[in-house]
């Protein structure tokens, strides 16, 4: 080997950013989400809509544009995450356009493109502006505290279908509890990032469980307890639960310990026993899934939650095709609550299947995100987002299949809800941020030349995550 070979530098390490895999799944997404429209056109009035061209280039320009700002801004970021949200965002408005054709004097789809576009807006300002996961860190407080604001106001305002979670201003309505519960999240993930060893090693020993002293655990568990109150004031069953679910899954990876979750759900058992026991509210919809029949025993007529079993049974293995079911007796929610009985009767179960497995995906690359980051708080950030995501669907599944009772919360991405959307595009937008940073090379690899998985860099967790 001469000197001149010996004294040159390496060779450019090359890392692969997977951005023109994501493009790839991105237009499969827009095209599939085009022919979903263009078939319930096709079904219903026996013609391609006039206006699919615009519906396919309006989702394909909302699309190319979170593109632009992940390949800019965040290079590194998980392929998956933005194509699964535009898929679901697309199908989403498949079903509420088929659904607006069975009600033309209630029109939602327009609205809810309208709703999504300001979603991939506020997703590309996080994208772009949010250097560093950890400044949110230092705004825990000030977030618990808008949180609470947030789901105090709607108190003050009527109550929509037995609930009190909206906010009416003129024409515009809004659930400010969406976006409490991202702040909550960045809160949980902050304190118990600050106080993982506390709460995994000090304390008593009560039941085989280590409790941790109360002037450790005092101030998340008042901040829950009074959110929770809030709600249940709010008479907002569905929000509850999956803040209360929150709350115990990020104390459980905090500090790896198991008897918390045996403790979360002691606790969630007889908070649902009283509440459905003496809110009359709540109480209907808890007899309502005892027994979704009794209403045609009474000789009343199939309920809400009969009608959408009835929607399930119908479509069977591959469904009646888009367009060709009658989801639309369900009633007044079947735009939002009840919007997967409609994915279950008109795609069946293969395609309900489908539909389920596209949002296992989103929340386990937002787990292997979280296992992957080094820093305890966006660890914990991650897997509380990927959380809310994984605990929404399963509430709002279980309930319209009758599994647990009715809690009125919206599917992500898929049904009719402004706040919604705009909420799940952010969760989005923070977990691809965090899968940047996760999935990032670090200088010392760069420099050796060695490239590990990200998920085999991640160090454990202090005092916990065994």
């Amino acid at each position: 080997m001469t000197a001149t070979t010996a004294d040159a530098p390496p060779p450019e390490l090359r890392l692969p950013r997977r951005r023109g895999v994501e493009l790839s799944l991105l237009i499969g997404a827009v095209l599939i989400s085009v022919y979903g429209y263009a078939a319930v056109g096709l079904a219903h009035d026996g013609a391609v809509p006039p206006d699919v061209a615009g519906y396919g280039a309006g989702l394909g320009m909302l699309a190319l544009l979170a593109h632009v700002a992940v390949r800019f801004r965040a290079p590194y970021a998980d392929p998956l995450l933005l194509p699964i949200a535009v898929l679901l965002n697309g199908l989403g408005l498949v079903l509420i356009y088929r659904l607006d054709l069975e009600t033309p004097r209630d029109q939602a789809a327009a609205t809810q493109l309208i709703w999504s576009t300001l979603g991939v807006a506020l997703f590309t300002v996080v994208v772009i502006l949010l250097r560093d996961h950890r400044m949110l860190q230092r705004y825990a407080y000030l977030s618990v505290a808008t949180a609470l604001v947030l789901m105090i106001v709607p108190i003050f305002f009527p109550a929509v279908n037995g609930a009190k979670i909206w906010i009416r201003v003129g024409g515009l309505s809004f659930q400010p509890g969406e976006f409490a519960k991202i702040l909550l999240a960045v809160f949980f993930a902050a304190y118990l990032a600050a106080n993982r060893n506390a709460l995994a090693f000090t304390g008593r020993t009560f039941w085989k469980l280590q409790l941790p002293t109360g002037r450790v655990l005092g101030p998340i568990v008042a901040i829950w307890l009074l959110s929770v109150g809030v709600l249940v004031l709010e008479r907002d069953l569905g929000t509850s639960l999956l803040f209360f679910g929150l709350f115990v899954i990020m104390l459980y990876v905090a500090t790896g310990r198991t008897g918390w979750i045996a403790v979360g759900l002691l606790l969630a058992a007889v908070g649902a026993f009283v509440v459905g026991s003496f809110e009359p509210h709540v109480h209907s919809r808890v007899q309502d899934w005892l027994d979704p029949f009794a209403s045609i025993d009474a000789g009343r007529g199939p309920g809400q939650l009969a009608q959408s079993l009835f929607a399930f049974a119908a479509g069977g293995m591959l469904g009646t095709g888009l367009g060709a079911g009658d989801s639309i007796l369900i009633g007044f929610a079947t735009k939002s609550d009840f919007i997967l009985a409609t994915a279950g009767e008109e795609l069946g179960l293969s395609g309900l299947t489908a539909i389920f497995l596209l949002y296992a995906l989103l929340v386990a690359r937002g787990y292997r995100t979280g296992l992957a980051l080094r820093d305890p708080f966006g660890r914990l950030l991650a897997i509380g987002l990927a959380s809310i995501l994984a605990l929404q669907v399963f509430v709002i599944a279980g309930g319209v299949m009758g599994l647990i009772p009715l809690t009125g919360m919206a599917m992500p991405f898929l049904a009719q809800g402004g706040s919604s959307v705009v909420t799940n595009w952010i969760i989005v937008a923070l977990l691809i941020r965090l899968s940047d940073v996760a999935r990032r090379p670090h200088p010392e690899q760069v420099e050796t030349g060695v490239i590990a998985s990200s998920a085999t860099t991640a160090e454990p967790l202090e005092g916990g995550d065994r």
